[in-house]
């Protein structure tokens, strides 16, 4: 059995969180579109190679619906991203929609509003850091537990209008939902919906500036437009905006403390190597071990192989951003490469992520600030020491030891 018929079983085994498989390289040289068996037991196709992936982004015929819905492949266990979503017949046009629907959460004027928002909340976090190691300069303090996760997880509470007191519980359900636990993540994601509907319900009776508030205005105006569709479009709020965003700042961190030299260029000059050196953690960042999932919706051949009607197609982006076809040196961190905002750590396309700029906005407040105030910042753990998130859609560390 050859490499190219070969079916192998994901997730692939990596040597730490910040390096991918070897086995990646071997199938973007050798089978860019290859065979593999999911973690939930069914057939896919993997797609490895940056010109393939970057294709079927924005391919229309690949979509996030299935033709039979009860016949198609799982991509995990977990409640999100699993399997097919939306509606076969009506994709596009639910889409479309989606975008409409979505963009006045990203305008200028929320944007400008979040911005001054996120800051305030990453010296408040660092503050309590910085008082924490203050007082016990022997003890690391924990830069996920402390900044790397919060921050998301308030922010997009925030874009949402989740109020204050529940973003433990939001964050749990957050959590529970990308737990590849089978049972208890479908019982996370009905609770979810139990709760934004009760969210929604209370937006009615109060419209505030947020996401929510736009969503139930819509829902007056469409009645085509019903609580599943919401519940749809804020799970893909909640993990574009807030479990990807955690990660990056974990990884972030890794990739700038684990050499010294990259840290060290950050700090001599945070405005004016910010913008690039967020732009390569996007890019060489692999959270998870899996991809985007799509399907087929008619027979596609592409790349010697025959990718049939209702055919499981997984878009690996950690694969495709180090493709040394695409990337010279793709391995390197080189904020100063010339191929700098080519990555499709944000997707390509109509599915390019919504939520880009707020992303960037987040990642780039959290690295300034602490380039400024701790430059000083090292780790205080071998990179395998530290913990990471296993079983879980998109992975990431657990812990972030770190001193000054």
């Amino acid at each position: 059995m050859t490499v190219t018929d070969e079916r192998r079983q994901l997730p692939f085994d990596r040597p730490n969180v910040l390096d991918l498989a070897p086995v990646y390289e071997v199938l973007r040289r050798e089978a860019p579109i290859a065979p593999v068996t999911t973690p939930a037991g069914d057939p896919a196709w993997l797609v490895t190679r940056f010109t393939e992936v970057r294709e079927l982004l924005g391919d229309k015929r690949f979509g996030r619906s299935h033709p039979n819905p009860e016949q198609a492949s799982k991509i995990s266990t977990a409640a999100v991203q699993d399997g097919p979503s939306g509606t076969y017949e009506n994709e596009e046009a639910e889409h479309t929609r989606m975008r409409r629907l979505l963009t006045p959460a990203f305008s200028a004027k929320r944007m400008r509003l979040l911005s001054d928002h996120v800051q305030e909340l990453v010296d408040g976090y660092l503050d309590a850091l910085v008082a924490e190691h203050d007082a016990h300069p022997e003890k690391p303090v924990d830069l996920h537990a402390g900044l790397a996760f919060p921050l998301p997880v308030a922010v997009i509470c925030t874009l949402l209008g989740v109020p204050e007191s529940d973003r433990d519980h939001f964050r749990s359900l957050s959590d529970r939902m990308a737990t590849y636990s089978g049972e208890d993540a479908q019982v996370a994601r009905r609770e979810f919906g139990q709760y934004m509907a009760g969210l929604a319900e209370a937006k009615r009776a109060e419209p505030g500036e947020d996401v929510i508030t736009d969503l139930v205005r819509a829902q007056a105006d469409d009645e085509d437009f019903d609580y599943a569709e919401m519940v749809r479009l804020c799970v893909g709020l909640l993990f574009a905006g807030h479990e990807t965003t955690v990660n990056r700042i974990g990884l972030g961190t890794l990739m700038l403390l684990t050499q010294r030299d990259r840290w060290e260029a950050l700090t001599a000059d945070p405005d004016g190597r910010i913008d690039p050196t967020i732009e390569e953690i996007m890019r060489l960042g692999a959270p998870g071990d899996l991809g985007l999932l799509r399907y087929a919706h008619t027979d596609v051949e592409m790349a010697g192989v025959t990718i049939r009607t209702g055919d499981a197609v997984i878009l690996s982006i950690n694969a495709a951003n180090r493709d040394p076809e695409a990337f010279d040196e793709p391995e390197s961190f080189d904020p100063d490469r010339d191929e700098k905002g080519r990555h499709i750590g944000f997707g390509h396309g109509p599915h390019f992520c919504i939520g880009a700029s707020l992303a960037r906005t987040e990642l780039r407040a959290v690295f300034a600030t602490l380039a400024r105030r701790v430059p000083g910042l090292r780790l205080a753990a071998d990179l395998d020491e530290i913990g990471v998130r296993t079983q879980h859609l998109t992975g990431g560390v657990t812990e972030l030891p770190v001193t000054w």
